[in-house]
């Protein structure tokens, strides 16, 4: 009978919650269930808040584009915008120009609910970041899109 040797870890850590990849996914956790709280008290989601930011940034954009940005499906992000639209926050045409994309766009109804959820969001974000020296963050930021990109190769 012989013995396998487990593989070894890609940095020193005591164990697996000492890891790069559980220390992201725990951060993660941590932003997500803090956004959900303060969006419920609002009346929406993650997906639906990042559909009405990306929104407001950029009208017109596709229902691929808005799942690929908010990190959803496609039939995800169906349901997020259909969701979106019955609440009278988005509005899209009822048949595309061209191809299968139907633009959307907020509504002055979205545009209001953005508003007024943005604070509670921001000091979410807030809160995190005072966790991190200022002379750190823009390294921060350059590391965690490194990370995405050597993962998204």
């Amino acid at each position: 009978m012989t013995e396998s040797v487990p593989p070894q870890s890609p940095h020193a850590a005591k164990d697996v919650t000492q890891h790069a990849g559980y220390l992201l996914k725990r951060a993660q956790a941590a932003l997500r269930g803090a956004m959900d709280k303060v969006l419920r008290e609002h009346g929406l989601t993650v997906p639906q808040y990042a559909t009405l930011e990306l929104l407001a940034l950029h009208p017109g954009m596709s229902n691929a584009d808005l799942a690929r940005a908010t990190f959803v499906t496609r039939q995800s992000g169906n349901v997020v915008l259909r969701g979106l639209q019955e609440a009278g926050l988005i509005t899209r045409p009822a048949t595309a120009d061209h191809g299968r994309a139907r633009p959307a766009r907020l509504t002055e109804d979205g545009h209001a609910r953005l508003a007024a959820v943005q604070a509670a969001v921001y000091a979410v974000e807030e809160r995190m970041v005072e966790a991190i020296p200022p002379e750190r963050m823009a390294a921060l930021l350059t590391d965690l899109a490194r990370i995405a990109a050597a993962l998204e190769e």
